[in-house]
């Protein structure tokens, strides 16, 4: 019985190599960003949208001592 349940061991082995290579193969053709990718660029969208937020109050402050209340009046 030891030899039946080492060739299903083994058989199931080779499946799930194959499911995976499979599954590899077909999140490779619809370009699936990988985690690590994802939050690299998350970060990065983290980091511009806090730059411009600190900007944009840097910019009301200047407006404001120069009396302006609007950008596009010039």
């Amino acid at each position: 019985m030891s030899g039946a349940a080492g060739a299903a061991q083994g058989v199931r082995k080779e499946v799930d190599n194959l499911v995976q290579s499979q599954i590899e193969r077909a999140l490779a053709n619809i370009d699936v960003v990988k985690r690590e990718e994802f939050e690299v660029v998350k970060a990065m969208a983290e980091k511009a949208r806090l730059e411009n937020e600190s900007l944009l109050k840097r910019l009301e402050v200047l407006e404001s001592q120069l009396g302006r209340t609007d950008s596009s009046t010039t």
